[in-house]
């Protein structure tokens, strides 16, 4: 410890105590002294006398003798230095008014619209306030009437005018809720209700942010706020400008502006923003997309038209006399007249909001054909409310007719979910933090109350609550599709199938997370059911005791899946194939690989399995084709990777399938399809070919006696040639020259029905030398020199200008 020494007593020895709350003091007599209690008396029985400097923080003790010991604790030196160093100013921050107003009207907010729902918000949350406060005091409701809000465009003037009958405010009201940025007086009121739990346990209030009022000025270089409380009996004016850091409150003095109870906004718009706002349709079609379900009634002023009866005198013929006016004969018409009036805005109710038990189904249609601009009824929806670590309602629906193009199928981002936060609209534009891009065909209002929004309820912040919701949502969803699967009314799924199918195995290839949710809801067509699709449970019930797997064929037609020759052998041993007929159908099984323990298999692979082989009988077989497969081989070259023996084929004499880790016939197929592919991926994805041949057919016999006794003839090795490329057909593949192949065939044609029907050698020889002929004047044409016409000295005899 450091030793400190007193200024008064330069000799006097010195203890240094420790930083604790109790300072202490160890005499000779080993006793021990306590300097904050009972030190006096514990000293003057130990003879010793206690002076303390409180400046200094220090003590002198003196014994009988006069001999002095300085004592200080090291707690006051700590104390001191840190007194020290906290001995700084202390400021407050600063703000340019008008810049931050600038800052939360241009930066807060994407579109200027939305100052109509910030405003309608909040007083909605005006409405609110009294509705509660008059539970404990209902003289606060008087006699102003409904509650309601009233919105007036004036087009002529540039203005709109947004009435309320809320709670209204005070002039200290105004001060504190208007006057300073930020401070929300819905967040205050929320506070003061947690303390009465009775009231505040199911409130609609909106606002918590304080800056949604300031959105006003989006649009108006003035606003003027006129409000009367009815706990105050003045009426007061708040009036303000754009880009200025001041505003001004005076008291109501015209009698004409008085109001019974609650708030009137006027903005005067802008020059630019006069004609786009201040058009009633305009304001009608505004609060029907943010406003549409706040629970108080909106009115907008419109115009309308009605059709009444006038009477209109007749007008006399010509030559009559002018009749006196009792005498004229009066004729009723009937005629159009504009006028203008009240229009109830928000006539859909929240159907979300009630019980799902009390609502109809012809409400869910009607609710659903209203909100989302449909014509036909959904297939199905679904009503539900989620409680716990995230609350929230929703209605989901599922169309009744698919998107017509497929550019909706690709882009993420739809306009099919409307969220709300406490009725309020905030955002149907999103890009998959509800929903995955498969399922944005679904259709729905999703309304919370504790969403995270950024501060202009625009943007849905990444959270764990919106992972939360995005999981519920999609579960609910398949949940309902489910269903449908299950349902009595089998046209309702197929339709369901038929529209939406491809939406749901681009999920088998986009969210593995959800595949047993996804592979059970799947439909293809099979080599048993080639006219009613088949779920995949009831393949695996149709399957036989040794089937291990489940087998498809991927091809680009549901004809040519009946007739390709890979099915020959699974059809003759009754094995169900399905039949992938969509661009997409094979990328999605090979993402879902098994489904309840069984391997999906391609049966246009090599290495075809079907169980039930008999080794000792192939092994034979292998043996007696051995040669004619290395003759095959040595002929085809770098076409096939090799030539065996196939375990697939009953009639077809040959078949070409595709390595185990390449492309298919039809994987290959659609990636020469695709616009922007690369060549050089082609080829080296492309699955090595082996060529399988059926030793039962006439044609592979005959072929291997050729092999065995004229290895070396032309004709043999041309058949093989044939063969090949019509095997490449036959299994899905496209020839490299579609012209070579035609003229093999048509060698082959020749050598087929030469003399068949008794063509003479003599006209074969007479068509071989009018062919040389016409080769020769051909040639002969080419090589004179072409004569130049003049175009008026060519005339045909029949020419009807000839004289």
């Amino acid at each position: 410890m450091a030793r400190v020494l007193g200024k008064g007593l330069p000799n006097a020895p010195v203890f240094s105590l420790p930083a604790s709350s109790s300072p202490i003091l160890s005499t000779p007599s080993g006793k021990v002294a306590n300097l904050r209690s009972g030190c006096s008396g514990f000293l003057a029985r130990s003879g010793l006398r206690l002076k303390v400097d409180r400046r200094s923080r220090s003590g002198v003790i003196r014994g009988r003798n006069g001999a002095a010991v300085l004592v200080r604790c090291e707690a006051a030196a700590v104390a001191e230095k840190e007194e020290a160093e906290a001995s700084g100013e202390k400021f407050e921050y600063q703000a340019e008014v008008s810049r931050l107003l600038d800052l939360i009207v241009h930066s807060l907010y994407s579109h200027k619209e939305v100052f109509l729902r910030e405003l309608v918000s909040n007083a909605s949350d005006a409405l609110d306030k009294l509705r509660f406060l008059s539970v404990t005091e209902p003289h606060l409701l008087g006699d102003a009437g409904d509650l309601e809000i009233r919105i007036k465009p004036d087009p002529d003037n540039g203005t709109i005018t947004i009435t309320d009958t809320g709670i209204g405010m005070t002039k200290e009201e105004l001060i504190d809720c208007l006057g300073t940025i930020a401070q929300s007086g819905t967040s205050k009121f929320l506070k003061a209700l947690k303390e009465n739990k009775d009231l505040g346990s199911d409130n609609g209030l909106i606002g918590q942010f304080g800056v949604g009022f300031y959105s006003a000025f989006l649009v108006a270089e003035k606003v003027v706020v006129s409000t009367k409380s009815p706990r105050s009996d003045k009426q007061y004016v708040w009036e303000a400008v754009s880009d200025s850091s001041s505003y001004v409150i005076r008291e109501e003095t015209d009698p004409e502006k008085l109001l019974l109870r609650g708030t009137q906004i006027t903005l005067y718009l802008r020059e630019d923003d006069k004609y786009e706002f201040s058009e009633p349709t305009r304001i009608q079609n505004l609060v029907k997309n943010y406003s549409q379900f706040v629970s108080f009634p909106i009115y907008t002023w419109q115009e309308k038209s009605r059709t009444v009866e006038v009477e209109e005198e007749e007008e006399p013929n010509e030559g009559e006399e002018v009749k006196p006016e009792d005498e004229v004969k009066r004729k009723k018409k009937t005629k159009t007249e504009k006028y203008w009036d009240w229009e109830l805005a928000n006539e859909t109710k929240p159907i979300w909001m009630r019980n799902a038990k009390e609502v109809e189904k012809d409400e869910y249609h009607e609710f659903y054909k209203k909100t989302f601009n449909e014509f036909l009824d959904p297939l199905v929806y679904t009503h539900f409310t989620t409680e716990g670590e995230v609350e929230f309602r929703s209605v989901l629906f599922i169309p009744g007719m698919g998107p017509l193009n497929n550019e909706e199928v690709v882009n993420p981002k739809t306009k099919n979910i409307r969220l709300y936060v406490k009725r309020v609209f905030i955002s149907d534009d999103f890009d998959g933090e509800l929903f995955p891009r498969y399922l944005s065909f679904v259709k729905g209002v999703v309304d919370s109350n504790d969403l995270p929004l950024n501060v202009s309820r625009e943007i849905l912040q990444e959270s764990r609550v919106v992972r939360i919701m995005r999981k519920r949502l999609v579960r609910k969803t398949f949940d309902m599709i489910q269903e449908l699967s299950e349902s009595e009314n089998k046209e309702d799924y197929k339709k369901f199938w038929e529209n939406f199918g491809r939406f749901l195995k681009l999920g088998c290839i986009e969210d593995t997370g959800n595949h047993k949710r996804i592979t059970p809801l799947l439909r293809f067509y099979t080599s048993k059911s080639e006219e009613e699709l088949t779920s995949l449970d009831e393949y695996v019930e149709n399957m036989g005791e040794n089937q291990n797997a489940i087998y498809y064929l991927a091809t680009d037609s549901l004809k040519s899946a009946k007739t390709a020759p890979f099915l020959e052998k699974l059809v003759q041993k009754d094995i169900e194939v399905l039949y992938l007929v969509e661009p997409i159908d094979e990328v999605a099984i090979q993402n879902l690989q098994t489904y309840k323990e069984k391997k999906f298999v391609d049966i246009s692979k090599e290495d075809l399995e079907l169980g039930d082989e008999d080794e000792v009988n192939e092994r034979e077989t292998k043996q007696e084709y051995n040669l004619l497969c290395d003759w095959i081989k040595q002929q085809l070259g770098e076409k096939v990777a090799k030539v065996q023996v196939s375990k697939r084929l009953c009639s077809s004499p040959c078949v070409l399938v595709s390595g185990k880790f390449g492309w298919s016939a039809n994987m290959e197929r659609l990636m020469k399809a695709q616009a922007l592919g690369d060549t050089s991926s082609l080829e080296f994805m492309r699955g090595r070919r082996i060529l399988e041949i059926n030793t039962d057919h006439p044609i592979i016999k005959d072929l291997n006696a050729a092999c065995k006794s004229a290895p070396d003839s032309s004709d043999a090795k041309r058949a093989v040639d044939l063969l090949y490329d019509t095997a490449l057909i036959s299994s899905g593949f496209s020839p490299d020259s579609p012209a070579e192949l035609g003229n093999k065939i048509y060698d082959m044609m020749a050598i087929a029905l030469g003399g068949r029907w008794g063509r003479s050698d003599e006209d074969s020889d007479e068509s071989g030398t009018e062919g040389g002929s016409v080769e020769q004047s051909d040639l002969a044409s080419s090589t004179a020199e072409a004569e130049v016409v003049e175009p008026s000295e060519v005339r045909a005899e029949s020419d009807p200008w000839n004289d």
